[in-house]
């Protein structure tokens, strides 16, 4: 690691000055906690799951007057594990009253804070797990490592009135202690584990595979033991350091959550559930900030596996919706994870209590060079334009288990938009028996499987074009279909198809015409008579293997389409729904577009899905070197021209070589 970075600050927990879209400090999140606790809604076995800012009304200007009292209220929501009951409430955590209180019967809840640490030791005193574990030759059981994976839906027994709240964990087995516990799963072995009375109901034993029998091990201090696979006599000789500075500092400005960079303004918010949060988003066109997005966020997420074995097939996590990206956050290393001129933002969550719990460092901002923007050379004259691109960083690491996912938003000066996921981490693993070979997977070591597997991202834009009343097209490149105008059968046209409803809401991207999709102002016209709009452009595009008739694909229809299009409502926020553990109904978009409001000239939500389609190789183990993903939003006439001319010119400086 090289320590060559700095960090410019990072703003405190208990911040005095509140903008209305400030993440709830650690003070307000236990103060929203003992109003409640001390209501009359509360009970001695009531748990906090989440706790967070509950965001104002949007107000017509897309912004809050700073002369204006700031309300600060908290969203809460809790699990009485007596009941088996979800409760939701509101408080305004400066007059100290619960405003709403609302039950949500029929539903379960994400993971509390306690159930990723606690499964593990109740599951390890279980005799049959015991018994199970002794049948694979494995009598250290201190050296298992017990998985708190998500129940997923097996069938009606999951979701009935006054069913537990569970969780199916899977077992791993280190060789010793602090060895890669990935690298020997416990293949057939499925523990049923009660959440509310945190015990073990049941265990599945489909039958002993061997343990495979090589470590894997990744960590330095195991990377030249010969024992290990690979292993390594040195690390390389011939990585130089690369050092990062910017003497005069960077060039954003940071005011509490308020951030400035270039033309560019906007806002970071923080929650338990979504992590980053982006409001308010501007663009300073000649002395005009200029509206583009009022809110952005990942909306949810789910990893469908494509095995059918007893211990894979149910794999299908919605890490944000069932665990939380906000709680799985990171506190992210200078030098290692981010490099440069570092600002850091601090994450604040709550634990079941209602106590707060700082994530120092969840979230990580900085300028990056990004090669050239513009460069022309006149041949003729020899003379030569260049600029180079820049853009702002701002990002966050979260590890689910055995993955890592990293957030990344991109902020360009030539007003462009970029959202990155990076895929690293460890494979969650099968074992095999010696000389066989995986049907629905791939070897990555002896002994030692990848079930194939996807991973999908769906992102809540909620667009505000140069002010809040938007349309949406689909943009194809097609043939030119007047045959008398294409004589020499070269000719193509853009058709822009209008998405006129949110019953044409669900819409696919198409290869074939190079599909993207537009968000325009119709009543802002630039000066070639057009209305200024944003497109979005897909990349990476994976297919969906989730298939119909399967429990995930009624839990997760949002992977069905590219991109959804509905109009604004507050309540709608999740892409799958508020609340989707252990349940197997279709909830959130499919059910967002029932009603069919108009979407012309109104207040319009792209929510766009991006995948990975995983078919793992020996090389992703024993740790995955990063996979990526993600989509570009950039300017369509919002301009009169390149927004990115104005860039000064870098002066010429030599390489170390000449």
């Amino acid at each position: 690691m090289t320590m060559d970075s700095t960090i410019v600050s990072t703003p405190g927990a208990g911040d005095s000055v509140r903008y209305p879209l400030d993440p709830l400090s650690g003070a307000e999140i236990e103060a929203a906690a003992r109003i409640l606790s001390e209501s009359d809604y509360g009970t001695p076995t009531m748990k906090f799951v989440m706790i967070q800012l509950c965001e104002p009304a949007k107000t017509p200007a897309l912004r809050f007057d700073p002369a204006l009292p700031v309300p600060r209220r908290a969203f809460a929501t809790m699990y009485d594990t007596a009941a088996k009951m979800i409760y939701e409430a509101v408080v305004d955590v400066l007059a100290g009253t619960v405003d709403e209180w609302k039950e949500i019967p029929g539903r379960f809840p994400s993971y509390l804070v306690e159930h990723m640490t606690g499964v593990e030791e109740k599951v390890r005193e279980d005799p049959r797990w015991q018994e199970a574990m002794r049948k694979r030759g494995v009598t250290d059981f201190s050296l298992a490592m017990i998985d708190p994976w998500p129940a997923g839906y097996y069938g009606a027994q999951d979701h009935y009135d006054n069913s537990a709240l569970i969780c199916r964990p899977l077992t791993f087995v280190r060789a010793a202690p602090s060895e890669h516990g990935y690298a020997r799963p416990v293949e057939g072995l499925i523990v049923t584990f009660d959440l509310d009375a945190m015990e073990v109901i049941d265990i599945e034993d489909h039958g002993v595979v061997p343990l495979p029998p090589t470590a894997g091990n990744y960590a330095e201090k195991f990377m030249f033991d010969p024992n290990n696979r690979p292993a390594f006599s040195e690390f390389r000789q011939d990585v130089k350091p690369i050092e990062i500075t910017q003497p005069e500092g960077p060039g954003f400005t940071v005011d509490g959550w308020q951030v400035s960079w270039q033309k560019w303004s906007l806002r970071i918010g923080f929650n338990p559930r979504e992590g980053i949060t982006l409001h308010e988003v501007t663009y300073t066109d000649r002395g005009e900030a200029r509206p583009i997005m009022y809110r952005a966020s990942l909306s949810e997420m789910v990893v469908p596996y494509g095995d059918s074995s007893p211990t894979h097939w149910n794999k299908n996590v919605f890490d944000m919706g069932e665990v939380g990206m906000g709680f799985s956050a990171n506190p992210l290393t200078l030098g290692c994870d981010c490099l440069g001129e570092i600002y850091y933002f601090d994450g604040t969550v709550n634990d079941s209590s209602g106590h707060a719990v700082t994530i120092p460092n969840a979230i990580c901002m900085h300028e990056e060079d990004y090669g050239i923007s513009w460069k022309h050379t006149d041949f003729r004259t020899g003379e030569v334009e260049v600029r180079r691109s820049r853009r702002l960083v701002i990002s966050m690491i979260c590890t689910v288990g055995n993955y890592e996912y990293g957030f990344f938003w991109y902020f360009y000066n030539d007003a462009s938009i970029e959202v990155e996921v990076k895929l690293s981490g460890v494979l969650t693993t099968g074992a095999i028996s010696d000389g066989q070979q995986p049907r629905w997977g791939k070897m990555v070591a002896p002994g030692l499987y990848g079930p194939n597997h996807q991973h999908f991202f769906n992102f809540r834009l909620d667009m505000s074009v140069d002010g809040p009343g938007n349309s949406v097209y689909e943009v194809d490149s097609i043939s030119e279909p007047d045959p008398e105008l294409n004589p020499h059968r070269n000719a193509w046209i853009t058709r822009d198809t209008l998405v006129a409803s949110e019953s044409d809401g669900a819409r696919d991207w198409d290869w074939s015409t190079g599909r993207y999709w537009k968000v325009s102002n119709p009543s802002k016209i630039n000066e070639l008579g057009q209305p200024v709009a944003y497109k979005l452009t897909p990349k990476d595009v994976v297919p969906v293997m989730v298939q119909e008739g399967s429990h995930i694909y009624d839990r997760a229809r949002f992977v069905q389409h590219n991109l959804w299009v509905t109009k604004y409502d507050p309540a709608e926020k999740f892409a799958a729904g508020d609340y989707m553990y252990q349940c197997a109904d279709a909830q959130g978009l499919p059910q967002f577009i029932t009603d069919d409001a108009p979407l012309e000239d109104t207040d319009v939500v792209l929510w766009y899905t991006v995948g990975a389609h995983h078919v793992v190789r020996p090389e992703d183990w024993p740790v995955m070197p990063c996979a990526y993903t993600g989509f570009h939003l950039k300017p369509v006439g919002f301009f009169d021209g390149n927004p990115a001319l104005d860039i000064p010119p870098s002066p010429p400086k030599a390489c170390h070589q000449h």
